[in-house]
C-alpha cells in the first residue's frame, strides 16, 4: 500500500470537494494502492469556539455579499461536477472546527476515521448542522458507529487538543498554506480540489509501477 496523507478542514468547502472527487477516482480503481490517513488543519484557528454567523463572516471576507457570492460561484460548479450536495443556505454558524478534528482523530482510533469525515462534511455543507457544537458532534460520532456519550464526555475535556494544534503547527512549518493538501508517499505534493481524471492517471502510474516491481522480484 501507498500511504496517502491528507491535510484538510471540514469547514473548508473544497476539502469536501476535492474528496468527492478522490472518492469517484478511488470507485473506479477498486484496486488502488492508497492507505489514507486525515490530518488536522484549521483555516481559522482564531475563529472563537462557538463560531460566528455565517453570513457575517461571509461578508467580512469577501468584501460584502456580492463578494461572496463571486467567490462562491466556482465552488458550486465545481461541487456539481464532483456530484456534492451543497445547501449553502442551510448554514447558519461558521463553525470552531478544532472539536471536529479530535473527533477525527477518536475515530481514527477505532479505524472510523474516513467514515467520520465523510460524515463531518455531510453535516456541515449539506444539512447544515452545527458541527461546532459538542451535542451535534457526539451524535455524528453515534451515527457512524462509535459510542455517542462516551464522545460527547470527551469533548467536554480537552484531551488531545494540544496534540491538534501541534500538527497544524507542524503542517505549516512545512509550507502548508491552505487545503486540501495531498501528499503521496510523503513525496510528492497535490495542492487542491484534483479533479477525478488526475487522480485516475495517478492511481494508474502507481498501480502499474507497483506490478513491474512485483515482477522484477519474481525474476
Amino acid at each position: 500500500m501507498i500511504r496517502l496523507d491528507i491535510l484538510s478542514d471540514i469547514a473548508c468547502p473544497w476539502c469536501y470537494v476535492g474528496k468527492a472527487y478522490l472518492d469517484r477516482a478511488l470507485e473506479a480503481h477498486a484496486d488502488h494502492p492508497f492507505a489514507i490517513e486525515w490530518h488536522p488543519f484549521q483555516l481559522n484557528p482564531d475563529m472563537p469556539k462557538e463560531g460566528m454567523d455565517r453570513r457575517a463572516y461571509m461578508e467580512a471576507k469577501f468584501g460584502g455579499k456580492d463578494g461572496a457570492v463571486r467567490a462562491y460561484a466556482p465552488l458550486v460548479q465545481h461541487a456539481e461536477q464532483a456530484g456534492v450536495e451543497l445547501n449553502l443556505e442551510k448554514i447558519a454558524r461558521t463553525p470552531n472546527s478544532l472539536d471536529a478534528h479530535r473527533l477525527i482523530h477518536w475515530a481514527g482510533l477505532e479505524g472510523r476515521q474516513t467514515p467520520m469525515v465523510a460524515a463531518l462534511f455531510r453535516a456541515l455543507w449539506r444539512d447544515g448542522r452545527d458541527v461546532g457544537n459538542a451535542d451535534v458532534l457526539a451524535d455524528i460520532a453515534g451515527e457512524v458507529g462509535l459510542d455517542r456519550a462516551m464522545m460527547r464526555r470527551l469533548l467536554d475535556g480537552d484531551g488531545d487538543v494540544e496534540d491538534i494544534r501541534a500538527r497544524d503547527a507542524h503542517a505549516r512549518e512545512r509550507g502548508v498554506t491552505g487545503v486540501p493538501c495531498f501528499v503521496i508517499a510523503n513525496q510528492h505534493v497535490l495542492q487542491g480540489a484534483q479533479p477525478t481524471e488526475t487522480w485516475g492517471k495517478i492511481i494508474g502510474e502507481l498501480t502499474e509501477r507497483i506490478t513491474e516491481m512485483q515482477r522484477d522480484a519474481e525474476r
